[in-house]
């Protein structure tokens, strides 16, 4: 694990760490109010995920336990309060910071979603390009879910620019190892 601190435009004092796990290396940022971004490197992937102790803000801590308890168990996120977030983009009232942070709060472990039942979720029902739009500029991938987001058609869309479609089918199985999950799987009375 490398921890680097750089001084962020906003006055933020970032840090980062990266973090080795079975989808690939993640590189973490952060400030003391939150994670800023989450990049998925898929240079190594290992079948553990480790971390050396060395001195985190505590939202990052945070962020790197929540990510090892995923990672081990995904249901174990459950139980737990998740990393807070602290990028711009999540801190406006736009439709895509709209998109994500209901994906975020609603679309839960081991449930998928269609990219059209997540527009209507969001309360635009004609606006699913917009909603592919706000799942590539998703700064926080595991923590904001967009891996849990399919095509209506149930098939599994695209992840990471398309480079990461066996990381997504992977996600998926890991959060339900029984059976990928179809869109209807979210309930919702409003939208059902």
């Amino acid at each position: 694990m490398r921890t680097d601190m750089t001084e962020h435009r906003t006055a933020c004092m970032l840090q980062s760490v990266s973090l080795p796990s079975p989808v690939g290396e993640l590189l973490l940022s952060g400030c003391e109010k939150g994670v800023h971004t989450i990049t998925i490197t898929m240079e190594t992937a290992h079948s553990a995920v480790y971390c050396a102790d060395v001195e985190l803000n505590a939202e990052l801590q945070q962020c790197v336990l929540w990510l090892q308890s995923y990672f081990s168990s995904a249901d174990s996120v459950t139980s737990l309060t998740p990393p807070a977030i602290h990028h711009p983009l999540l801190h406006t009232d736009s439709f895509s910071a709209r998109v994500l942070r209901t994906l975020q709060d609603r679309v839960s472990v081991g449930q998928t979603v269609s990219y059209r039942q997540l527009a209507e979720m969001a309360g635009n029902e004609r606006a699913v390009r917009a909603v592919g739009g706000a799942m590539r500029r998703n700064p926080v991938p595991l923590l904001i879910p967009c891996h849990r987001v399919l095509c209506s058609s149930g098939a599994i869309g695209g992840f990471m620019g398309g480079k990461g479609t066996e990381i997504k089918r992977w996600l998926l199985q890991h959060e339900s190892p029984d059976h990928l999950k179809t869109p209807q799987n979210v309930s919702n009375p409003d939208y059902s």
